[in-house]
């Protein structure tokens, strides 16, 4: 099977290149110095050359704060464009896409669990880009899977975990908001669940993948930074504005993703590996 990865110096990228290493599969990286998934034109005859079976999209624009103005175009640019692209290039050699989405398609005002056919409804630039990314997707390919996640951290890259961990040796007082709720997502536990679909032949369609249970930032910091010598404190979303509206409630129902047999390890119990093997 050949494999093409997109964005793959990202920090979910880097995790599936290790992942696939790890096993002995061969795979062909690209970043944007590589392969420039704006361009259709490059896209198009790049994937035609290549002729994959199986194309890992983690490319993406993901600043979501710069997202709202200053880097509006580039957002569209990537998420949107740069989808559309790669789906074109994927129907015309008839390769299975694996197109990463986010919670932030969906507003956040509901208290019950999103499930993989609530109507999103993005409030924020990031959210609508992907939205739109997951149409392109949909709009021009049968062999799909869209993985919606959410609060990713991972070892290769810029994240919530590393945020606190840095914060921590520089502050004695740290505050996080109380008030958003999710589902932390390790990017390995992704990146299995990425190649899982693929290997197992599950439908193709819409899955949901975090770590299981669910938790407030306040929640999530207060177990990274457990042990360490720092005070963390509650505060709500009103008393840290952020440019990007942020879901008050965006928890992922992840029934579908289990029903495949495929095991999710609680949030938790992700932070404590994470944590032990970036220690080492």
């Amino acid at each position: 099977m050949k494999i093409l990865i997109t964005g793959a110096q990202g920090q979910l990228g880097s995790e599936l290149r290790h992942l696939l290493d790890d096993r002995g599969i061969s795979y062909r990286a690209t970043d944007a110095k590589d392969l420039d998934i704006t361009d259709e034109t490059v896209v198009d005859q790049y994937v035609k050359d290549y002729q994959p079976d199986v194309i890992y999209h983690c490319a993406a624009y993901t600043a979501v704060d710069k997202a709202e103005d200053e880097s509006k175009a580039l957002n569209q640019l990537v998420n949107v464009d740069g989808t559309r692209n790669l789906a074109k290039a994927a129907a015309t050699v008839d390769a299975t896409l694996v197109y990463i989405s986010t919670d932030y398609v969906f507003d956040g005002d509901s208290k019950e669990i999103y499930t993989v056919d609530d109507q999103p409804a993005p409030r924020n630039e990031y959210g609508r880009a992907k939205y739109e990314g997951e149409q392109e997707v949909q709009r021009y390919l049968k062999k799909y899977y869209i993985i919606r996640t959410s609060w990713v951290f991972g070892e290769y890259g810029h994240n919530f975990v590393y945020t606190m961990l840095n914060l921590a040796k520089t502050h004695k007082e740290l505050t996080v908001v109380d008030d958003q709720y999710g589902r932390p997502s390790w990017t390995k536990t992704l990146a299995e669940f990425m190649t899982f679909a693929v290997d197992h032949h599950l439908d193709y369609g819409i899955y949901h993948l975090s770590n299981d249970n669910s938790c407030n930032w306040y929640e999530f910091a207060s177990a990274i930074l457990s042990g360490k010598d720092v005070t963390v404190k509650p505060v709500s979303s009103a008393e840290y504005p952020q440019k990007a509206w942020r879901p008050r409630h965006s928890i992922l129902d992840l029934s579908k993703t289990k029903a495949t047999g495929f095991k999710i390890p609680t949030w938790q119990d992700a932070l404590k590996e994470f944590i032990a093997t970036i220690n080492k």
